[in-house]
């Protein structure tokens, strides 16, 4: 997703500054960025003290976390760290600098929902010790902090509540369904079903994501605002749509649900489409259309392994946090 802001900032004219420490990111997304004169990288991970940056600053887009249950479930104390003392961090020097704060949270902050379709003013289900509290309650704790800073330092803050989202750039078997089934699918191999595969999700298009949360950024709302597509679908039916559309006659194959895994998932985007003058417009078949034609050529350039969440917390190890790492000037 941060590749794709970028390109869309820089396409309206904006300098922009990226900070990644690239533990989930990859720099072949943005090669075709390196000769930019209006974009520069810096590996840098956001828990760390953020290094001296040109000003003045305008807008600060905080997209730092890892999204993918593999990836969060897998590192929960550096999950916690990048969605809290990251937020603080960016929240600060929006307080120096003036500067407007967006911040990328995560329809999981409703949880296992208990209402449906998702609105802003629900409170949410989560399991504030579970598995998945390190990414849940991470997100929410930034929430806070972003309202915190709005009340007491009057810090323009915006928040985005976004849905799944997929697209070109989603890297193969990263653990989130979508690019998961595409990736199996491709090279033959079963799709990997958590439960029965009744449980529902709503995927949104990168390029319509993006569109949301720039319209958010330039608006009069702070939010939250669900940033998603209400288009609700079960787990099997987007298995049969990746096999429909890569020709694959892979199987299924069941595993058991994830802890605190979400029965339903929907966005109500009403506020969005009042609000921002928002509303997706790129439909499910057309967006996986487009993502396999990215994953094909990934998953014929190099084997995939395909990673999926553990199903409980005890069968995923404890790692420390990554070394605090000093600022490197990627490009230019």
């Amino acid at each position: 997703m941060g590749s794709h802001l970028c390109d869309r900032l820089l396409e309206q004219g904006c300098e922009v500054i990226a900070l990644d420490n690239l533990s989930t990111g990859r720099l072949s997304h943005i090669e075709h960025l390196i000769a930019h004169p209006r974009f520069t990288l810096l590996r840098h991970d956001v828990t760390v003290a953020l290094p001296e940056l040109p000003l003045p600053l305008h807008e600060i887009y905080n997209l730092a976390c890892p999204a993918s249950p593999a990836y969060y479930l897998d590192r929960p104390v550096q999950t916690n760290l990048s969605s809290v003392l990251g937020m603080w961090r960016l929240l600060e020097l929006a307080r120096s600098t003036g500067a407007r704060v967006l911040q990328a949270s995560t329809s999981e902050a409703y949880g296992d929902p208990q209402e449906h379709p998702q609105r802003e003013g629900y409170w949410g289900h989560v399991n504030p010790v579970g598995p998945r509290a390190c990414y849940d309650e991470g997100k929410r704790c930034a929430e806070a902090m972003c309202v915190s800073y709005n009340s007491q330092c009057q810090v323009s803050v915006r928040i985005a509540r976004i849905f799944n989202t997929y697209g070109p750039r989603l890297p193969a078997g990263d653990g989130r369904v979508v690019s998961n089934f595409i990736s199996q699918a491709l090279r033959g191999e079963p799709l990997t079903v958590f439960g029965e595969g009744t449980q529902t999700r709503s995927f949104c298009y990168v390029d319509d994501t993006v569109d949301g949360l720039m319209r958010l950024m330039a608006s009069d709302e702070q939010g939250p605002v669900n940033i998603g597509n209400p288009g609700e679908f079960t787990v099997l039916a987007l298995a049969q749509q990746v096999l429909d559309l890569t020709g694959s006659r892979s199987p299924l194959v069941h595993k058991a649900l994830p802890v605190d895994d979400p029965v339903r998932r929907r966005p109500d985007i009403g506020l969005a489409e009042r609000a921002l003058g928002w509303r997706p417009r790129v439909d499910l078949r057309t967006g996986l259309q487009r993502t396999i034609a990215h994953l094909r050529k990934e998953v014929a350039a190099a084997p995939v392994d395909i990673k999926v969440p553990p199903e409980q917390l005890s069968r995923s190890p404890e790692r420390r946090p990554e070394q605090p790492m000093r600022p490197e000037l990627i490009f230019p």
